[in-house]
């Protein structure tokens, strides 16, 4: 289809929402090639106060979730819905909860690479499959590897503050427009989605889309 429509994603990589939703969009869009959307995905951290060394899962989430039951409530919605998006995260292997801000800067500087949705994926498979840290400078040269960009350049850009305050700005940006919650997807810079959505309605956008071009 020849009219290309923006649809931008704001995402964190330690979102399970995230990437569930992203499941759902990629299943949609390989039913229908020939969708009109061309994607770049935005910073939005959840935990923007989290240290940048990261912190023990299990004290993230009953300090969050006000205890253990409470944290185990707050993620049944999760692991039902993953599973019905046919998804096994690896929540017994996660120790560390990361700050998202350099996966964050990987995610922009793929971005122009022309890696950014490669980066996302590998993002998301490295934290909820692989149960590894993606705050730790080593894992994310190592992403950056795995998706054919530099990691020598990856792993210095990393060791310094290059594009921080970019991130921690574009991330603010979003709060002001009144995103609180990801995933937000916002298509021809109009209509914003919040949430999962399932493929059944990328489909229907999808075709409405097509209709009215």
């Amino acid at each position: 289809m020849s009219d290309a429509i923006k649809l931008d994603i704001m995402s964190d990589p330690i979102c399970p929402w995230c990437y569930i939703g992203k499941t759902y969009l990629d299943r949609a869009l390989a039913d229908h090639p020939d969708h009109p959307f061309v994607i770049e995905w935005h910073p939005f951290q959840l935990n923007p106060d989290m240290p940048r060394e990261g912190m023990d899962r299990r004290a993230y989430l009953e300090g969050k979730f006000g205890g253990k039951e409470g944290a185990v409530r707050a993620y049944a919605p999760v692991v039902e819905q993953a599973q019905q998006a046919g998804l096994k995260i690896n929540f017994e292997g996660m120790k560390r909860t990361p700050n998202t801000l350099d996966a964050h800067r990987l995610i922009h500087w793929a971005g122009i690479e022309g890696r950014q949705t490669a980066a996302v994926s590998a993002l998301f498979q490295a934290y909820f499959v692989d149960a590894r840290d993606i705050g730790d400078a080593e894992v994310l040269a190592d992403i950056a590897d795995s998706i054919e960009m530099d990691a020598a350049v990856v792993s210095r850009l990393l060791q310094s503050d290059v594009d921080a305050d970019n991130i921690r700005q574009r991330d603010a940006h979003s709060r002001q427009m009144g995103i609180n919650s990801v995933p937000t997807f916002i298509v021809a810079n109009k209509h914003a989605v919040p949430g999962a959505q399932p493929p059944e309605l990328w489909a229907s956008v999808i075709a409405e889309l097509k209709a009215a071009a």
